[in-house]
């Protein structure tokens, strides 16, 4: 890299850092958020979902695989963010403040989790099952960024790319059963269900590739330190994000390492060739998704205009967002399946993903309401979002707790 990145200020150095907000991070931030949402809608109301996998490449046509694959970019990119955002909290509150806030968001992230966040997907207030996914990984990956955010930026740098990098070496190791070394296997490196009797949980987000990702945004959060010039960064931005897009083309046409998965030549070969692992995400998928985000950012720094100050307001309450269009595509999907005969039990008190339920193959409907139902949420969430981001900025001064939102 051409330049030194630089770590957060600490101590007096701070006052004369002014705070302010990267309106390309937030607008990357927002577009993502809501892409993610189209998953959800699919997952609840498109048909196929409870026949088969989108990237199941003997089943799946080029626009359902589009819906799903666009999607895959959703949380990379969030993470990545997220290790930004953390350094540039930094700048302005010092490293020992940033440390002690991803530690305490961390562990609310995964009380959320457990909570809010499963019953939204489940509606099964018993808690008989635990969808540790997106948020949970989130929560762990700021608990180790914690911690790392007080090593030397070298040290970050090499582990982001260990972690990330060589984490497809571990691909053939397998822990079965569901025993205590299972479950901690299958919380560092392999996705995995879990029965017991009275309960079962999923471990979908590994988290070994995660935090390698959201260490290496906050190592690139080094970009938008105060004495780093635009076109600087601009470069530095463009030449990262070509070289990612290069490193996933070089890799996948190799299809010897970065995806457990190769592609075929068999069925549907241009989107076997793009069908890379999500669960954990592999070198591959990660090159696939940061290299354009790294695009974005390099050429997204601009003034706002009517259209994207809209999509900001999203990406400035992801939280928010996230939490409240669970349980609003959740219970439309209640009422869809209800219109469809189906009894408003089978889309509730979930012990398994609602893809999984046997009792559903049959609801659904085509992708085309897919896509209705996604535009009308994420539009009608826009009021409650743009009020709560006002209410977050007015009040967040008096009321620091609103940042864990």
């Amino acid at each position: 890299m051409s330049t030194t990145l630089t770590a957060p200020l600490s101590g007096a150095d701070r006052t004369a850092v002014k705070p302010r907000r990267i309106e390309s991070i937030d607008l990357l931030r927002g577009i993502v958020m809501i892409i993610m949402a189209l998953d959800h809608a699919r997952d609840y109301f498109n048909r196929d979902a409870y026949l088969y996998d989108p990237t199941d490449m003997a089943r799946t046509n080029d626009l359902l695989f589009f819906t799903r694959w666009i999607t895959h970019f959703c949380a990379p990119i969030f993470m990545f963010l997220a290790g930004t955002a953390a350094f540039l909290y930094g700048i302005k509150k010092g490293t020992k403040a940033a440390s002690f806030f991803l530690l305490t968001r961390g562990i609310w992230l995964i009380f959320i989790e457990l909570t809010v966040v499963t019953i939204g997907w489940t509606f099964n207030v018993h808690f008989t099952f635990y969808i540790l996914q997106v948020i949970w990984a989130f929560g762990v990956a700021m608990i180790i960024l914690s911690a790392l955010v007080r090593t030397p930026r070298a040290a970050q740098l090499l582990l982001a790319i260990v972690l990330i990098g060589g984490h497809n070496l571990l691909d053939n190791i397998h822990v079965a059963g569901n025993g205590l070394p299972a479950v901690g296997w299958s919380f560092l490196h392999e996705f995995h269900f879990f029965r017991f009797t009275s309960f079962s949980f999923v471990i979908g987000y590994p988290i070994l590739p995660w935090a390698g990702l959201i260490t290496l945004g906050y190592y690139l959060g080094g970009l938008y330190a105060p004495d780093l010039a635009p076109h600087r960064r601009k470069r530095i931005l463009i030449r990262l994000g070509l070289g990612f897009i290069a490193g996933f083309f070089v890799l996948r046409l190799i299809n010897h390492y970065g995806d457990p998965n190769p592609w075929q030549t068999g069925h549907h070969p241009f989107l076997s060739f793009f069908n890379v692992t999500k669960y954990p995400p592999s070198l591959d998928y990660i090159l696939m998704t940061i290299g354009p985000a790294l695009l974005f950012l390099a050429f997204a720094e601009r003034p706002l205009n009517a259209f994207t100050s809209k999509l900001v307001v999203y990406g400035r309450v992801p939280f928010f967002y996230y939490l409240i269009h669970i349980y609003v595509l959740h219970a439309l999907a209640v009422i869809a399946a209800t219109l469809q005969g189906y009894p408003a039990a089978d889309m509730t008190n979930f012990t398994h993903w609602v893809t999984g339920n046997p009792q559903l193959k049959g609801y659904g409907f085509g992708l085309p309401v897919v896509y209705g139902v996604w535009l009308i949420v994420v539009i009608a969430l826009y009021p409650l979002c743009k009020w709560f981001d006002g209410y977050k900025r007015a009040h967040l001064a008096q009321k620091p707790w609103l940042s864990y939102l």
